[in-house]
């Protein structure tokens, strides 16, 4: 089972892919936590990523595919994987299913957690962050006994530079320009799941296993 997850900056598909990992016992496989351990462990490819990123450069596609395809034959992805923030573009998601075609392997589904902008924006904006002991809290969904105030460290709460609502719409566009064309890639192979994100989390995650169960 060959999954990848898509959706908007904000629309908790890091959280579904974590949870459908546990459930099939497969790999949550985030680019971003790979290219770190290939750079810690000092590996070839690793060091060729930094060489780029270190001048704030980003990685070809094809390296990056490398990195992934490295990752995705390792033996505890025998059985399927998470795929969660690749592919990003076109080019990205043509190269992986050349590279997995050359394997006879093929992704299986491509499911989509849709939520519009406006809840992404107003889901983010309520975000409070700890600068001090690193607590999250959420003004509707879990907010803190005292308003502003940590629960665990009595520190002020902070809105992030990351979750105020200008910087949030602006990386919604840059998701709508790159990323959002994937969709109707994976639609067209007949592979793409639509589930609603504005439900609550769990209910999101029984829409996905309704999917893959069937």
């Amino acid at each position: 089972m060959k999954i990848i997850m898509l959706g908007a900056p904000g629309a908790g598909k890091g959280t579904q892919a974590k949870m459908i990992a546990d459930r099939y016992g497969v790999p949550h496989v985030s680019t971003g936590d790979i290219f770190r351990a290939n750079i810690k462990n000092e590996t070839a490819l690793g060091m060729e990523a930094k060489q780029y990123m270190d001048k704030g450069l980003l990685v070809p596609d094809e390296l990056t595919v490398k990195i992934l395809l490295d990752r995705v034959a390792q033996e505890d992805c025998r059985n399927g994987y998470v795929l969660d923030g690749f592919p990003r573009t076109i080019p990205q998601a043509e190269v992986l299913d050349e590279a997995l075609a050359a394997q006879g392997e093929r992704i299986d589904y491509a499911i989509d957690v849709d939520v519009p902008d406006e809840n992404i924006v107003r889901r983010m904006g309520g975000r409070r962050a700890c600068l001090s002991c690193g607590a999250t809290y959420h003004i509707e969904h879990v907010p803190p006994k005292k308003e502003g105030v940590c629960d665990v460290c009595g520190q002020p709460l902070v809105l992030r530079d990351d979750d105020k609502p200008e910087t949030v719409q602006n990386r919604l566009n840059v998701y709508h320009e790159q990323t959002q064309p994937l969709i109707d890639f994976y639609r067209k192979k007949g592979v793409l799941k639509t589930v609603d994100g504005t439900q609550d989390m769990n209910d999101v995650f029984a829409a996905i296993t309704a999917v893959l169960d069937a």
